[in-house]
């Protein structure tokens, strides 16, 4: 599910915001930075976790699929790419069931995530060959 956010400003300056984001669900949170713009942090899925993803600086392109079979999964799934930018202040939200593929379209971008599950609270990290999915 993605939310569109957006931005005011005025001569004070910016207002960056996502009035449609409920976060009530979220235990934890933490950034990712990517070292640079070619480094994919891809494929990885949660069985039970949700996530939000939140482009503070810069942008960012997510992939995402969702998983047939955790053990042997189909290499023939559909994959469905978001861009998250920051002067917007875009969501994706990832429901349980789905890999992502994380990579940052400009240089220094930070991307917030959140987790409905706080760390080993669960069990629930799979990770697949980065090139499973195109």
């Amino acid at each position: 599910m993605h939310f569109s956010g957006n931005k005011f400003e005025d001569n004070r300056g910016k207002l960056l915001f996502n009035n449609d984001l409920n976060l009530s669900e979220v235990k934890r949170m933490y950034i990712i930075e990517n070292s640079n713009t070619s480094i994919i942090r891809a494929w990885q899925a949660h069985r039970i976790e949700k996530r939000w993803f939140v482009a503070v600086d810069g942008d960012f392109e997510i992939k995402v699929v969702e998983v047939d079979d955790f053990i042997n999964p189909s290499d023939k799934l559909i994959v469905k790419k978001y861009i998250l930018k920051a002067e917007t202040m875009d969501c994706l939200i990832v429901k349980p069931g789905f890999a992502t593929s994380i990579q940052s379209i400009s240089n220094k971008s930070k991307l917030l995530v959140f987790s409905d599950y706080l760390l080993g609270e669960v069990n629930d990290e799979y990770k697949f060959d980065l090139n499973k999915w195109k």
